[in-house]
């Protein structure tokens, strides 16, 4: 099986063109949360399966929406065979922020795969729940949102070993349950045109999310980042960047200024990647103020996004620009009607101010609680070339800073300590641990967690772990955090 090409979210695309298709590198998969979980399945035979064919009609269809792409991103999407896969074996016990599968390959193909990658925690959180609680597991799957989740969870059922059970699909359900939900925002914008749609991330399969598109629809929201589901519906592709063009360029001024003089549209600026007050916002208005008219956005992800906010409207006034305002990132009707207090409050004009929802479209309104969110996967660059990279953020406290370079996991035998350690390839194997990404695969299981202490269920980093993270701080914050 294999996917269509424009099965991602929009700004691959454009982060492809102002960046490096062909240089070769490093994303991870992890679950930031969630306790223990199992691999259910062949992780390398899983990502195999999503790798894209694509059609001229694909390239067609994204010229026509500002997404026309080079020769090297053709090139790239094709070479396959140089993608390197490692990953826990299936049956594998891991604990959150292990990256337990990492790809490496050119920039494109790699990048390509995050949001179809991060469904796969359905599947995790089905066979995690089917081994640790069946009861509970039969309550939460009693009705799902559509035929391929429930093929999704029989499949997973079969793969653990755990006797499958009537399972009701109700898409009725979901898409009224989504048309609600995308009202109230409408109702509180006041404009469909002000809302994009962004949570191909948050669903768990393709069909589910194409029904949550469909709902929108009926709403009045035509822009989505799933591009395929823009095709499918007649709905406009949308996305400019992510924290992987930034973490690429290793600078906010570098990312924003390639984004900008490498693709004529207009441009959206991610603020978090280092820091959103003192790097990403003076980066963004800087390159603003050199085309005050040039209608470039500037977008808050993590932190205090109010506190960003009203920092960004008195300096954007101070310096005479007025940049497009976009909010996403765990929006609701209730933080979205606080946001539109704010925007009346400073005078900000509703056409310069544009939210994104997700999660809070796609996931909030299923009928079971085995969402992304539950598990917080995240999918990461980690190497660009031969330079490792993280991702910092405004949210130290929740552990949202990723891990640099090559990332392994070493999970302990014997002895005391953290139960895994974050390695590098190619690193020796501390003393009491093993590499468990070459280890044999197993039966699905979560007996070797069991009897292991709360306290010892944690893991840590090598010392050359350590020191990626402790260089990489230091070049990016020389005056400390």
């Amino acid at each position: 099986m294999s996917q269509s090409l424009l099965a991602t979210d929009g700004y691959k695309f454009s982060m492809a063109e102002a960046g490096w298709p062909l240089r070769k590198e490093t994303f991870y998969y992890s679950h930031r949360k969630g306790g223990p979980q199992v691999m259910p399945l062949d992780l390398e035979a899983y990502v195999r399966r999503l790798l894209p064919v694509p059609r001229p009609e694909d390239y067609a269809f994204l010229a026509q929406h500002d997404y026309e792409m080079g020769v090297g991103f053709k090139a790239a999407i094709l070479r396959t065979e140089r993608l390197s896969v490692r990953a826990v074996p299936r049956g594998a016990v891991f604990l959150p922020r292990e990256p337990i599968l990492t790809l490496t390959g050119s920039s494109a193909l790699v990048s390509w795969l995050e949001p179809l990658l991060l469904q796969l925690n359905y599947r995790i959180q089905v066979a995690t729940q089917a081994l640790q609680d069946r009861e509970a597991l039969a309550r939460s799957l009693t009705t799902v949102t559509c035929e391929e989740e429930k093929r999704i969870a029989l499949e997973t059922l079969d793969q653990v070993g755990v006797k499958p059970f009537p399972i009701r699909v109700d898409t009725e359900g979901y898409l009224q349950r989504v048309r609600t939900q995308v009202k109230e925002l409408v109702d509180i914008v006041e404009d469909p045109a002000r809302i994009f749609e962004v949570g191909l991330r948050a669903a768990t399969c393709l069909e589910q999310h194409e029904l949550a598109l469909k709902a929108c629809q009926d709403a009045g929201v035509q822009r989505t980042s799933n591009v395929e589901g823009a095709r499918v519906l007649g709905m406009i592709p949308v996305g400019t960047m992510g924290h992987e063009h930034v973490q690429r360029y290793g600078s906010d001024d570098a990312a924003f200024r390639a984004m900008h003089e490498r693709r004529p549209q207009r441009s959206s600026y991610l603020l978090d990647t280092f820091d959103t007050l003192t790097s990403g916002i003076p980066a963004a208005f800087k390159l603003i103020s050199e085309e005050p008219q040039g209608g470039d956005s500037i977008r808050f992800d993590s932190g205090n996004k109010k506190l960003q906010y009203l920092y960004a409207v008195t300096r954007a006034r101070d310096m005479g620009i007025k940049p497009v305002l976009i909010l996403e990132d765990g929006l609701d009707a209730q933080m979205t009607r606080e946001f539109e207090e704010l925007r009346r409050q400073v005078g900000w004009e509703p056409t310069a101010q544009f939210y994104g929802y997700g999660g809070h479209i796609v996931a909030r309104t299923m009928s079971h609680a085995m969402t992304r969110d539950k598990v917080a996967a995240v999918y990461k660059l980690t190497c660009t070339g031969a330079s490792p990279v993280m991702k910092f953020g405004n949210e130290l406290t929740e552990g949202k800073q990723s891990v640099p370079g090559t990332p392994i996991i070493f999970r302990r035998r014997t002895g005391s300590g953290p139960l895994g350690l974050v390695g590098q390839a190619g690193e020796a194997t501390p003393q009491g641990y093993f590499p468990l990404m070459e280890s044999e695969a197993g039966t699905p299981s979560l007996a070797s967690v069991e009897g292991v202490a709360p306290e010892e269920q944690r893991i840590g980093y090598t010392a050359t772990t350590q020191a990626l993270v402790e260089s990489l701080t230091r070049r990016h914050f020389p005056q400390g955090r």
